[in-house]
């Protein structure tokens, strides 16, 4: 009662864990969709320069200003920014300042009279015009500027940038005026005139700037107006220069007037978004939790499917929000390839679905939209059933591609669209599409590395038998590797039978014995006389066979195999026990209490279809070679005998394998190890009668 009591309690806190676990994903999916969906799209038109309008009639509902292109405004901008005359201040004491600090120096060093006042009037004639640093004199030559404004006693004057001094050209100016008669002179050299001059001028930045500014706010980038009601462009119109600039200026319109309205709107709009995602999330996982549960209990499958179509979601608003391209482009039918390949094409085809009510929402016309993506997500799904060549993905994405075309053309004839008007741009996207799509094999890869995914593609290249490990296989294990092969061919048939899958379960088949390649000869079927158990106590016997399930799930780490493999390694015994050996041990010590744990496999049990078909296949295969004698009845009674034992041990319980599954299983393996053990007529001898003749 406690025990049972346990198991209640255990099973609440998993239905608890995965109850969190679809909470927090539909939560997480639907933040991160809802973040990315555009508010206020009521512009969500696509067009080009020199292309033709391919939506109906804009008229306009509100009067706006035509303004000028970007390239055309900054044109504009930069004109009035070269052409600006910046302002400097002037220092009107600075010019006594220099000559009083010139005659203190000439008076000391007892200069002449007429040098002093050579002197005082050439640099009169400098800081008449001015001293300006010689950084801001370059910079202003490389900026194109040829003029400066000069405040002085509150008059701003222009000056060319030609009159004003640096610091050099001052002294130059100076040297080059000073009479020679002046220069000769030794004491008149003693005073160095580069100590005593300074900058006069010095840029006022805030006056500059201000009156930037001020002109080139004051700038009109108008270009005329559109009235209310006026039509703007015409369906199929060539979107010339002129159009093009009315369909920006209404576009910019628009969006400033949504977000004038975001305060009054912007809440009621965003709760819409959060609850319409969540219904779509809501349905998927429901799906889910319904139909595949085995899905939502392996937390990484049901975050790769939430994610797929979270991605494109961001993908599609993006691009829409930034008017980037056209939504056609985007390979949508990714992730119907993807989820079919990892998944099955119920659950890529709910999906794409669901991805596609989530895009919609995006979009100002998504009717369109989801018809012709709806109908090519079904393409894909259809002719991708087992990915095992990569030549698939091609005839899929040519599949898809022509699809979308054929669809599209045949739509708009049906809805009255005239065949020169049918828009042919469209039918570019679709072939781009189709050239994305083929990216969908590398993304696989990905995948598999992140997610611990395995496409067909891989198992076919695992189930080559000249893979390292399989050839190694064969060579240390011959007898292992024979039974192996008659597994794998059994296993897969039962697959093919009750709808499992096939390729995974026959890769499964031919690595699971792996580990009897450590201790070969202590299998019966690699032992070609002797046998080394005969020497051994059961429980060492045991111990040996037991390990082999260890040594394969070694050698599968080495050799990287996936994730999935290695639990067909683990799971073909289950937790069940190596009866011979626990058989004999019981014989030999009748009145001992036995430790079952000895002799038991560590498991666990399997938890697919597939690990159970391996399981039936191999416990089937290795009893059928002790048969005396194979008849109908000995081969039925056999099969009978140990999936019956298997299932009443609860060998089944946790994997998701019906009761019709396991009886079409028996038919196959009876019908199957007919034709392999078939009774051979006898030949007729000839008689010594007839020798004679």
């Amino acid at each position: 009662m406690p025990q049972k009591k346990s198991k209640q309690q255990q099973k609440k806190k998993e239905q608890l864990r995965l109850l969190l676990f679809k909470s927090l994903l539909v939560i997480v999916t639907t933040a991160i969709i809802v973040y990315f969906i555009p508010r206020f799209s009521s512009f969500s038109y696509n067009y080009e320069l020199n292309q033709p309008w391919r939506y109906g009639t804009l008229i306009s509902s509100q009067k706006f200003n035509i303004m000028m292109s970007d390239s055309a405004q900054i044109h504009k901008r930069d004109s009035i920014t070269s052409q600006f005359i910046p302002y400097y201040n002037k220092d009107k004491e600075l010019c006594r300042n220099v000559k009083m600090a010139f005659r203190s120096l000439a008076d000391k060093n007892m200069l002449d009279a007429r040098y002093i006042w050579t002197m005082t009037v050439l640099l009169d004639s400098v800081y008449h015009h001015g001293i300006i640093s010689t950084s801001q004199y370059d910079s202003i030559v490389a900026l194109g500027i040829t003029q400066i404004r000069v405040i002085a006693n509150h008059t701003a004057n222009v000056v060319p940038l030609s009159q004003v001094f640096t610091a050099k050209k001052a002294y130059q100016y100076i040297i080059d005026r000073i009479p020679q008669r002046y220069m000769s002179d030794e004491k008149n050299l003693s005073v160095n005139i580069n100590d005593i001059l300074a900058n006069d001028l010095t840029f006022d930045y805030q006056k500059s700037t201000t009156a930037l500014n001020e002109e080139l706010n004051g700038l009109s980038f108008s270009m005329g107006f559109v009235s209310a009601n006026e039509r703007i462009v015409d369906r199929g119109e060539i979107i010339t220069p002129e159009i093009y600039q009315k369909l920006k200026s209404y576009e910019y319109v628009v969006t400033d007037s949504n977000k004038q309205n975001q305060g009054s709107q912007m809440l009621l709009v965003l709760l819409g978004q959060i609850v319409f995602v969540l219904i779509i999330l809501s349905l998927l996982v429901s799906y889910l939790a319904v139909y595949r549960k085995d899905y939502l209990a392996k937390h990484h499958s049901a975050i790769l499917l939430f994610l797929l179509i979270t991605v494109f979601c961001m993908i599609t608003s993006i691009m829409v929000s930034h008017h980037i391209l056209h939504v056609f482009i985007i390979p949508l039918c990714m992730v119907p390839i993807i989820i079919r390949i990892f998944y099955d094409s119920r659950t890529a085809f709910v999906f794409h679905c669901g991805m596609l009510l989530l895009i919609s929402i995006s979009l100002s016309q998504p009717y369109d939209f989801i018809l012709i993506e709806t109908i090519a997500g079904f393409a894909a799904v259809m002719n991708l059933r087992e990915l095992t060549q990569r030549s698939q993905i091609i005839r899929v994405s040519l599949v898809v591609t022509i699809t979308s075309i054929a669809f599209y053309c045949t739509y708009m004839l049906a809805t009255g669209t005239e065949l020169h008007d049918i828009e042919y741009r469209t039918l570019l996207y679709f072939l781009i599409n189709g050239v994305l799509l083929l990216f969908t094999y590398p993304l696989l890869w990905m995948m598999e590395k992140l997610f611990g995914f395995v496409s067909d593609v891989t198992l076919v290249e695992l189930s080559n038998i000249n893979h390292p490990l399989l050839r190694q296989l064969s060579e240390d294990a011959p007898g292992t590797f024979q039974h192996s092969m008659q597994v794998a061919n059994l296993a897969a048939e039962v697959a093919k039978k009750i709808s499992a899958k096939v390729l995974l379960v026959r890769t499964g088949a031919l690595y699971h014995d792996i580990g009897k390649m450590d201790r070969p000869v202590f299998f019966t079927e690699n032992q070609a006389g002797g046998n080394p158990h005969k020497h051994m106590s059961a429980t060492k016997s045991a111990e040996v066979i037991i390990a082999h399930v260890s040594k394969g799930l070694a050698l599968a780490e080495k050799y990287d195999l996936p994730e999935t493999l290695r639990n067909f390694i683990s799971s073909h015994h289950g937790t069940g026990k190596t009866q011979y050996f626990l058989v004999t041990y019981k014989n030999e010590h009748p009145d001992e209490e036995i430790d079952e744990s000895l002799f038991t496999y560590p498991g666990p049990n399997p938890s697919t279809k597939e690990e159970a078909i391996l399981m039936m296949s191999d416990a089937v295969e290795a009893a059928s070679r002790s048969l005396n004698e194979y008849t109908e009845e000995n081969i039925s009674d056999l099969v009978d005998k140990i999936i019956d034992n298997q299932v009443d041990s609860g060998f089944f319980t946790e994997c998701p394998i019906t009761f019709r599954d396991i009886s079409e299983t028996k038919e196959v393996f009876k019908n199957r190890l007919k034709t392999i053990y078939h009774t051979r007529i006898s030949y007729p001898e000839l008689n010594q009668s007839g020798t004679q003749a």
